[in-house]
C-alpha cells in the first residue's frame, strides 16, 4: 500500500493542497500578507538564478541539432496549446466562471516542464538529450513569449500589462542570465546538489501559492468559486491534456519521427510548467487574480503527472 501511495500521490501536491487550505481558512493580517508577498518576490528571483546556474549551455547547444523535434515541441507549446486555450476560454466561461476560464487560458500559454518531461522521457526510453534541450529552450523562450502571449491574448483579463513584461525581464530573465554567467563556476556544484534546486523550486511555489491565496481570501475572491466549477475545471483539463497527448503522439508519427523522438515530443509537448507558471502569475497578475489563475495551473499539473506516469511505464514496456 505504501508503494502504491508513493506511485500515485505526489507529496509536493499534498503540500500544495495543505497550503491552499491554510490560505483559505486561516485569517492572515495585512502586515503578514505583505511579508509573504515580499518573501515570494525574493524567492522567485533566487529560483531563476538557480535555474541559470543549473542548466548547462553545452546541453542546450547539443540538443538544438535536432531541429525537427525542437520545432515540433515549440509549435505544440506556443501555437497549438494557445489555440486550444482560446477555444476553451470562449466556450467554457459559463461552466467554470470567467476567473477560472482565464486561468485555464493562462495554462496553455506557459512553457513546458523541465524535470518531469525529462524524467518521463527517460523512463519511457525516449530521446533524453532532445527532451533536455527542448524543455530548457521552452523555458528560456517562455520568459519572453509567455508574458507577451498573456499581453496579447488576455488584454481584458486584468493582466498588469507592459509593466508586467518589464517585471518578468527584471525579476526572472535577469537573474537567469546572471545564473548562466555563473554557471561555468557554480553549475557543477549546483547540479551535484539536487536537494538545493528541488528545495528552492518547491519552496518558491509554496510561498507564491500562499501569498496569492491569502490575498484572494482577504478580498473575497473565493466566494464566486463553487465545487461544481472545480469539477468542471478538472474535466476541461482532462480534455485539454487528452487532445495534446493525441496531437503530439500522432503528429510525431506524421512527421516521420522514430520512437525515441516521438516519446520526447509526447512528454515535452503535452506538459505545462507549474514551477514557472505560478511565479510568473505572481508577477503578471494582481494578487487576487493570481490566486484564481493558480487553481487551473495546479489542477492541470497534477493531472499531467498522473497520466504521463502511466504512459511512460507503458511505453517503456513497448520499447523493451
Amino acid at each position: 500500500m505504501g508503494r502504491v501511495l508513493r506511485t500515485w500521490v505526489d507529496p509536493f501536491v499534498v503540500a500544495l493542497i495543505i497550503t491552499m487550505v491554510v490560505g483559505l481558512v486561516v485569517p492572515v493580517p495585512a502586515p503578514l500578507r505583505h511579508a509573504i508577498s515580499v518573501a515570494g518576490d525574493v524567492a522567485v528571483t533566487v529560483l531563476f538564478l538557480v535555474y541559470g546556474m543549473r542548466l548547462s549551455t553545452r546541453e542546450v547547444l547539443a540538443g538544438l541539432r535536432n531541429v525537427r523535434l525542437q520545432g515540433a515541441i515549440l509549435a505544440s507549446t506556443y501555437v497549438l496549446f494557445p489555440l486550444l486555450g482560446l477555444a476553451l476560454h470562449a466556450l467554457t466561461g459559463s461552466l467554470v466562471g470567467s476567473a477560472l476560464a482565464t486561468g485555464l487560458l493562462y495554462v496553455t500559454l506557459l512553457p513546458s516542464t523541465v524535470q518531469s518531461s525529462v524524467s518521463f522521457t527517460s523512463i519511457a526510453r525516449g530521446n533524453v538529450a532532445g527532451a533536455i534541450c527542448a524543455a530548457t529552450v521552452s523555458n528560456v523562450l517562455g520568459m519572453v513569449l509567455t508574458p507577451l502571449l498573456v499581453l496579447v491574448l488576455m488584454d481584458r483579463s486584468g493582466v498588469v500589462g507592459l509593466g508586467g513584461v518589464r517585471d518578468v525581464l527584471l525579476q526572472l530573465l535577469l537573474p537567469f542570465v546572471v545564473g548562466q554567467l555563473l554557471q561555468p563556476f557554480a553549475g557543477g556544484w549546483v547540479r551535484a546538489r539536487r536537494w538545493l534546486t528541488l528545495g528552492v523550486d518547491r519552496g518558491t511555489i509554496l510561498i507564491v501559492v500562499l501569498g496569492a491565496i491569502t490575498a484572494a481570501t482577504a478580498s473575497g475572491v473565493w466566494d464566486a468559486v463553487s465545487w461544481t466549477m472545480v469539477v468542471a475545471l478538472l474535466g476541461l483539463c482532462a480534455v485539454l491534456l487528452a487532445i495534446m497527448l493525441a496531437a503530439t503522439w500522432w503528429g510525431g508519427r506524421a512527421l516521420g519521427m522514430d520512437l525515441p523522438d516521438r516519446v520526447a515530443l509526447l512528454m515535452c509537448g503535452s506538459k505545462k510548467s507549474l514551477a514557472t507558471g505560478l511565479p510568473m502569475a505572481a508577477v503578471l497578475f494582481p494578487a487576487a487574480t493570481a490566486a484564481t489563475v493558480a487553481v487551473p495551473v495546479i489542477v492541470f499539473h497534477q493531472l499531467q503527472l498522473v497520466v504521463c506516469a502511466v504512459l511512460a511505464r507503458h511505453l517503456a514496456r513497448r520499447a523493451a
